[in-house]
């Protein structure tokens, strides 16, 4: 998937039409669509094109329970034509996206929803907005299922960018609560429709996930950040970024990409960016404030203000990964 060409008026235009409608006007689906149920599916493809030669595969895994789905309606409303300006402005020409929903595999009906691969405006708007807003507020644990989405990234993604260039892709998951430690293996047979030999440590499907992608985990503001983000810096280290507000999320994550991909030599040219495109000052120094420890780890001259993980991810076993033995 992928074909067709950006246009943000296109994109404006969507959002215009729709810019004073509530979130249950744009969010129509009362269950999964049966388009990003991902039971029996395959592959997500992201493909070079004579369109698009240079494809740059990125993932949105949008939590969508019940404190997490402003999110969604903010991207759908207001913020993803942003996303899209800044990564132009970074000169990344040819970027692919994907939008999941995750919720909670415990309580909720349609916690894993899968969309494609895509170029356009109408088309990306289209899978977001057919994103199932389930609601609710978990399980009760304090967790939801993040780890699906690493699974579905590793096992279920097809990138261009990666088999042909060695470029990873980009896999941003927004979150306000802890993973849960493991992949159910019964999870991942009610819901994708595999049978796997055991439960998979969050550790190794991160590890898995990571061989594609650049992973990163959003806080969407700092009240929230104290609940989680000790676990996912384990986990992910300074590719844990905690926002100081969730309308910041396409802005931080489109800085992340030209920061990462050396679009943008510093912070001090991601201002003069942001800026350039519409970002106002108050807004432009949120940013680059949840920004700094990551640029940081990018700096070879700050390399005393990274703050690594407390404890690294496990390797993948020596013998039969399991990404290369999933089925009996």
């Amino acid at each position: 998937m992928g074909d067709g060409n950006y246009s943000h008026a296109a994109h404006a235009a969507i959002i215009a039409d729709r810019s004073a409608a509530g979130g249950a006007e744009v969010f129509t689906q009362r269950g999964c669509h049966p388009l990003m149920n991902p039971h029996g599916l395959a592959m997500r493809e992201s493909r070079d094109s004579a369109d698009h030669p240079n494809s740059l595969a990125i993932v949105f895994a949008l939590d969508i329970t019940g404190s997490m789905g402003g999110i969604p309606k903010i991207l759908a409303t207001r913020e993803l034509p942003t996303f899209m300006t800044l990564l132009t402005a970074c000169g990344v020409p040819d970027p692919q996206l994907l939008f999941m929903a995750i919720g909670d595999a415990v309580p909720d009906g349609a916690p894993l929803q899968v969309g494609q691969f895509e170029s356009t405006a109408q088309l990306m708007d289209q899978w977001l907005t057919w994103s199932y807003l389930e609601g609710g507020g978990g399980g009760g644990s304090g967790e939801e299922s993040y780890e699906l989405a690493f699974y579905m990234a590793a096992q279920h993604t097809d990138l261009d960018c990666w088999v042909k260039r060695k470029k990873k892709g980009y896999l941003f998951l927004t979150g306000d609560e802890l993973p849960y430690p493991a992949v159910s293996r019964h999870q991942i047979a009610g819901l994708v429709g595999e049978k796997l030999d055991a439960d998979i440590p969050i550790e190794e499907v991160i590890a898995a996930a990571a061989e594609s992608y650049h992973l990163f985990f959003l806080v969407p503001d700092l009240k929230r950040r104290h609940r989680c983000e000790g676990r996912w810096r384990e986990l992910l280290g300074d590719n844990v970024i905690c926002m100081e507000a969730p309308e910041d999320a396409c802005a931080v994550a489109a800085a992340i990409v030209g920061l990462t991909e050396g679009a943008i030599a510093d912070m001090a040219a991601l201002t003069r960016t942001l800026g350039a495109n519409g970002i106002s000052a108050a807004r432009t120094s949120a940013i680059v404030r949840a920004l700094r420890p990551y640029a940081d780890l990018l700096d070879p001259n700050a390399v005393q203000n990274i703050h690594t993980p407390a404890s690294a991810p496990a390797p993948a076993p020596t013998t039969g990964a399991w990404w290369k033995r999933l089925f009996d």
